[in-house]
C-alpha cells in the first residue's frame, strides 16, 4: 500500500466512457504540486481518481476500530495496539486511530480540492458527476468519524496551513449529519446509474444506499424507507451463491467497494493478510467463540465465514482470503456497500424501532437474505432476529458495532459480553467512541477529548 502525501500526489486513471465498459485506474502518474494545476477537465478528474486512491489507505485497519470493538473479532494473542481495540480500551495515543482519522480528513480535503476546482471543467455532464463524486467521499468520510468520535470538525472547504485553526474546531452531530444528508442527496441526484460510469466509481445507488444508512441511523426510518426503495434492482441483486460475493469481484451484489490489485506494491491491501495467523501481532480480526456460536450449523454462509487453517488448526476470517502470489500484495477490494445490506435495511426501515413487523416488503428482504442462505423462511421479521441476521450476513464487514449502536443494545450486548470468559474485560458506554487522537487536540487546542479518556 502506498503511503500518500497529503497533498501532492495525484492519480491518473482519466477514463473515457464509450461503449465498453471501463474500470477505475488507480495508476499514479507524478507528484504535482495543486498551485495552478486544476486547469482543465482532465487535471480535475485527475483529482477525482484521487479520491478513490486515498480510500485505499481508509479500509486497511477500519476492522479494528469496528468489528473488534464487538463481540465479533479479536486478536490471536492480545498483543500490540490491536489488543486495546479488542478489550475495548483504546489510548489516545494508539496510531490505528490516529491513523484513521488522518486518512479520513485526507479524503475529504481532497474532495474538498475538487469541489474548490469546479470552474475548471467546461462539459456539464462531467462537472455534474465530479461533483456528485467529492461530495459521496466527503459524505462517507464524515459519516466515518461521526460514528466513531462524536462530536468532530466540519470540514466543507479547503484547509491550508496558513488557514486560521478556529476553521478544525468540532460541530455537533446533528450538524455534522445534517451535512452527510445534504452531500448525499446532492450526490445522488448528480450521479450516473452504474453503466453511465466506470466500475470501481461512486453511483447514484451508492450515494442512496448510503443515505439509507445515514437516515438509519438518526432515526429517520420513512426518509430512509424511501431512498433505500429507490435502489434499483435491474442492476443490483443477490447473487446464488454467498461465496461468490468475496471471490467474483464488481458483481450485481456489489454497490461500492475500493478497489485493490493483486501482486502490485503500490494498489495492493494488507487486510488480508491480518485476517490470518500469518498478520501482525500474528493474527488479527479473528471470530470469536461468541460469533461462531451465533450461526446455525445448517447456514450455508458458514463455510464463507470462518477458515480453519489446517497449519494451525485455528478458525479464521474466511472472507476476504488473499489468492496473490504474495500474501503482502493481495488484491482483494474491499466491500463499503452490497445489496443485501440494503435488503436488510429495507427491513429496519419498515420496521421502525418497532420489536416486529409482517409488512410484506419487509418480509420478501429479510427472507430473500435467509434463502441463500438455505435457511427457513418467516412470516414476520423481529428486531432480534433482523439484528442476528445482520451480524451472521455481515461479519467482518465493519456494520456490527454500528449496528448495535443504531438498534440501541450496544450497552445491553457488550457489557454482557465483556462477562464472558474470552472477553474478560470492563465494559463502559463511554467506550462507543473512540478518543480524539491526542496528537490532533495538541495541534488544535480547541478540540476536546471524549468523556472516558481524561488521563
Amino acid at each position: 500500500m502506498k503511503k500518500l502525501k497529503f497533498i501532492s500526489i495525484l492519480i491518473t486513471g482519466i477514463l473515457a466512457m464509450n461503449s465498453c465498459k471501463e474500470y477505475l485506474d488507480l495508476s499514479p502518474i507524478s507528484e504535482i504540486a495543486i498551485e495552478g494545476f486544476y486547469s482543465n477537465n482532465t487535471e480535475v478528474e485527475a483529482g477525482v481518481i484521487a479520491i478513490y486512491d486515498g480510500m485505499q489507505t481508509m479500509v486497511q485497519t477500519e476492522y479494528a476500530l469496528t468489528e473488534m470493538r464487538s463481540d465479533n473479532s479479536k486478536t490471536r494473542n492480545r498483543e500490540g495496539e490491536g489488543a486495546q481495540f479488542e478489550t475495548m480500551n483504546v489510548d489516545p495515543g494508539n496510531s490505528i486511530v490516529a491513523a484513521y482519522w488522518a486518512n479520513n480528513y485526507n479524503i475529504i480535503f481532497r474532495a474538498n480540492i475538487v469541489l474548490e476546482n469546479l470552474g475548471a471543467v467546461t462539459v456539464a455532464a462531467k462537472k455534474s458527476q465530479f461533483e456528485g463524486e467529492a461530495k459521496f467521499a466527503r459524505a462517507m468520510c464524515h459519516f466515518n468519524l461521526v460514528r466513531a468520535f462524536g462530536n468532530i470538525p466540519l470540514v466543507k472547504q479547503v484547509i491550508r496551513l496558513t488557514d486560521d485553526k478556529a476553521l478544525y474546531t468540532q460541530a455537533p452531530k446533528n450538524e455534522v449529519y445534517a451535512s452527510i444528508i445534504s452531500d448525499l442527496k446532492d450526490a445522488a441526484g448528480m450521479l450516473p446509474a452504474r453503466a453511465g460510469i466506470a466500475e470501481g466509481r461512486a453511483t447514484k445507488d451508492a450515494a442512496n444506499a448510503l443515505l439509507g444508512k445515514v437516515y438509519l441511523t438518526t432515526g429517520d426510518f420513512t426518509s430512509a424507507k424511501n431512498v433505500l426503495g429507490a435502489i434499483s434492482s435491474t442492476d443490483y441483486s443477490l447473487l446464488p451463491l454467498f461465496n461468490d460475493v468475496f471471490y467474483k469481484e464488481r458483481s450485481k451484489e456489489i454497490i461500492f467497494a475500493v478497489q485493490f490489485i493483486n501482486d502490485n506494491s503500490l494498489e495492493s491491501e494488507l487486510f488480508s493478510l491480518d485476517f490470518t495467523s500469518k498478520g501482525r501481532a500474528t493474527g488479527l480480526n479473528l471470530a470469536t467463540d461468541d460469533l461462531m456460536a451465533a450461526v446455525d450449523p445448517a447456514d450455508k454462509r458458514k463455510p464463507t465465514l470462518f477458515y480453519l487453517e489446517p497449519a494451525i488448526n485455528k478458525w479464521e476470517c474466511g472472507k476476504y482470503l488473499s489468492n496473490s502470489t504474495n500474501s503482502s500484495y493481495s488484491g482483494n477490494d474491499w466491500i463499503v456497500l452490497r445489496y443485501a445490506d440494503v435488503l436488510l435495511m429495507q427491513a429496519e426501515a419498515i420496521l421502525a424501532g418497532n420489536a416486529s413487523t409482517s409488512d410484506a416488503t419487509a418480509v420478501a428482504a429479510f427472507n430473500a437474505i435467509r434463502t441463500r442462505a438455505g435457511l427457513p423462511t418467516v412470516t414476520a421479521v423481529t428486531k432480534d432476529a433482523l439484528l442476528k441476521e445482520r451480524r451472521v450476513e455481515l461479519a467482518f464487514e465493519n456494520q456490527r458495532l454500528y449496528d448495535l449502536v443504531r438498534f440501541g443494545v450496544a450497552d445491553a450486548v457488550m457489557g454482557a459480553f465483556s462477562l464472558r470468559s474470552e472477553a474478560n474485560f470492563t465494559y463502559s458506554p463511554n467506550a462507543l467512541l473512540l478518543p480524539i487522537p491526542q496528537r490532533e487536540i495538541n495541534l488544535y487546542n480547541k478540540l476536546s477529548q471524549n468523556p472516558g479518556y481524561n488521563k
